[in-house]
C-alpha cells in the first residue's frame, strides 16, 4: 500500500513538473530571440577574428620589406645610379633579396592615371628597387640603409612597406575591437533575456511550485527544472543561429576569395578561430543554465 502511494506521489510530481515546464517543443519566443542573438554574435566574432588574422598576416607579410626610390630626373644617370645601388644592396648582409622594378612594369602600373604618356619616356618616373631584409630589427636596418644610400646620392630614398599600410592596419584593428565589444554586449543581452524568461516562468507557475514544495521538492530541484528547460531552449536557438551564421560566413568567404584581392583574401579564419566560433553556442547554453538557476533560486528565496 505504501509502495503504491509512493508511486502515485512520484507520478503526481512528474505530472506537475511536466505542467510546470513542458518538454519536447519550443516554448515561447525565447529560443528564437536566442537564435537571432547567436546569429549576430557569431558573425561579430567571426569578423573580429578575421580582421585580427588579417592584421597579423599583413604585418608578417610586410615585415622586412621596403622600396628604394631613385628620383633622378636624367634617364641615363637614373639607370646608372639604380644599377649601382642594386649592386651595393646585394653585397649587404642584412638584405636577403633585391628585385629591381622594370621601367615597363612601372609604366604599366601608372598607365591608368597618366595614360599613354607613362611609357613615352618624357616623364621623369623614379626607378624602384624592392628589397627584403633579414628577420629582426627592421627599423634599425632601414635607418642604417637610409644613411648609406644617402651617402651614395641625395636623390635616393627608402620607404618600408609597413609605413604605407599602417593606417589601414590601425583601422582593421579598431574594427576588430569593435566586433569584440559587440560580442560582449550580445552576451550580456542573452543573459538578460534568460533572466527575464526565467522570472516570467517562475511567476506564471507559482501555484505549481507550491504543489512541488508540498510534495517535498527542494528549491534546488525546482531550479533544475527551469535550468533544464531553458538550457534546451538555448541549445535549440544557439544551434539554429550558429548554423545560419556559418552559412553566411562561408558565403562571404567565397565572395572574398573570388575578388582576387590579396588584402581581402587575408581576411581568413584559421582553424583555431573555427574552434572558438564552435564554442560560442556551447557557451550560450552554459550561460543560459547558470542564469536560469541563479534567477530561480533567487526568486524562490524571496518567497520564504
Amino acid at each position: 500500500m505504501a509502495s503504491s502511494s509512493a508511486m502515485g506521489n512520484r507520478r503526481a510530481a512528474a505530472a506537475a513538473r511536466h505542467r510546470l515546464l513542458p518538454e519536447g517543443r519550443v516554448a515561447g519566443p525565447m529560443p528564437w530571440i536566442i537564435a537571432i542573438m547567436m546569429f549576430l554574435t557569431v558573425l561579430s566574432a567571426a569578423a573580429g577574428l578575421g580582421l585580427g588574422a588579417a592584421v597579423k598576416a599583413m604585418g608578417a607579410d610586410l615585415a622586412g620589406r621596403a622600396t628604394v626610390q631613385i628620383v633622378e630626373a636624367h634617364a641615363e644617370r637614373r639607370e646608372r645610379l639604380s644599377a649601382g645601388i642594386a649592386a651595393a644592396l646585394r653585397k649587404d648582409a642584412t638584405v636577403r633579396a633585391v628585385r629591381p622594378v622594370s621601367s615597363a612594369a612601372l609604366a604599366e602600373q601608372i598607365r591608368p592615371w597618366l595614360g599613354q604618356d607613362a611609357a613615352s619616356g618624357d616623364l621623369p618616373i623614379p626607378a624602384l628597387i624592392d628589397i627584403e631584409l633579414t628577420p629582426g630589427q627592421t627599423d634599425g636596418k632601414i635607418e642604417r640603409l637610409r644613411r648609406q644610400l644617402r651617402a651614395l646620392s641625395p636623390k635616393v630614398r627608402i620607404e618600408p612597406h609597413a609605413a604605407f599600410l599602417a593606417p589601414l592596419a590601425g583601422l582593421l584593428s579598431a574594427l576588430g575591437w569593435l566586433a569584440a565589444g559587440i560580442v560582449v554586449l550580445m552576451t550580456l543581452a542573452t543573459g538578460a533575456v534568460v533572466v527575464l524568461a526565467a522570472r516570467a516562468a517562475h511567476d506564471s507557475h507559482r501555484g505549481t511550485i507550491d504543489v512541488l514544495h508540498l510534495m517535498g521538492a527542494t528549491d534546488v530541484q525546482i531550479a533544475r527544472l527551469f535550468q533544464r528547460r531553458i538550457g534546451l531552449d538555448a541549445l535549440f536557438g544557439g544551434a539554429l543561429g550558429f548554423t545560419c551564421a556559418l552559412l553566411v560566413i562561408l558565403l562571404l568567404g567565397a565572395r572574398l576569395m573570388a575578388t582576387g584581392s590579396e588584402l581581402l583574401s587575408a581576411v581568413q579564419l584559421p582553424w583555431t578561430s573555427w574552434v572558438a566560433l564552435a564554442a560560442i553556442p556551447m557557451g550560450c547554453v552554459l550561460l543560459a543554465r547558470i542564469a536560469a538557476r541563479w534567477t530561480v533560486l533567487r526568486s524562490l528565496g524571496r518567497l520564504l
